[in-house]
């Protein structure tokens, strides 16, 4: 297997991850354009703050998170040929049994590429770059993210889905807690002394990244708790 499988993984993760579901749904359920309201972000929390529907955030959650484990799940799958294990089996568990030095084998970097792929699709997004004439963030990729660790490595799902949530639920703020969620992905990897702590880091400085100007303006006061309404706090 050579570097064209990896790329290709690249590319198949960032065209599955930049179908902009957010963006339908609420085009089709009001009309109006999402990145017209809130923060600007097509993603599921701002499906919330635009058609002011939790159930909406739902369906906008559920198929954001789809496009990243369908993706991640694939790829492990087009290299191990185990349909259980490809879902079950930890990636970093697999490079571990690897003899010679993993990294070397562009093979072992598939799953990684196709995560990482739909990640900046859904932050990214081609369609909408297209359609608007301009590339530019359009996510920050938390529900495709972590989607995507559920098939990648379903620890690394729990531990940051476990952290945002408790983050959120103390401090009230949703910003605080997305962070916290980011930051947990490269720590987790630590932890459990996995051999993909570079991927795992390089994942949450990315979505980090997506977070940093809201989150000084966190830091500075400036952003509200529980962001759940439009027109209620910064965009961005």
């Amino acid at each position: 297997m050579t570097w064209i499988w990896a790329i290709a993984a690249l590319a198949g993760g960032y065209l599955v991850g930049s179908i902009p579901f957010a963006y339908i749904i609420v085009r089709g359920v009001t009309g109006e354009d999402i990145t017209a309201h809130g923060t600007g972000n097509v993603g599921a929390m701002n499906v919330r703050r635009t058609t002011g529907s939790w159930a909406w955030f739902v369906v906008a959650m559920v198929a954001d998170a789809l496009k990243g484990l369908l993706p991640s799940y694939v790829a492990k799958l087009a290299i191990t040929g185990d349909p259980l294990g490809a879902f079950l089996t930890p990636w970093g568990d697999t490079l571990a049994t690897v003899d010679s030095v993993w990294y070397t084998n562009p093979a072992w970097w598939v799953p990684m590429l196709a995560v990482a792929g739909a990640v900046l699709g859904h932050n990214y997004s081609l369609y909408l770059a297209i359609k608007n004439r301009k590339f530019a963030r359009t996510g920050k990729g938390l529900a495709t993210g972590g989607g995507a660790l559920i098939a990648y490595d379903w620890r690394y799902a729990v531990a940051v889905i476990v952290i945002g949530v408790a983050v959120i639920a103390i401090t009230r703020y949703m910003m605080a807690g997305q962070v916290a969620a980011a930051l947990t992905l490269p720590a987790a990897s630590l932890v459990l002394r996995s051999p993909d702590w570079p991927f795992a880091l390089a994942m949450g400085l990315l979505v980090y990244a997506a977070h940093h100007k809201r989150f000084v303006g966190l830091l500075q006061g400036k952003e509200p708790r529980l962001y759940i309404d439009d027109r209620m706090g910064p965009r961005g």
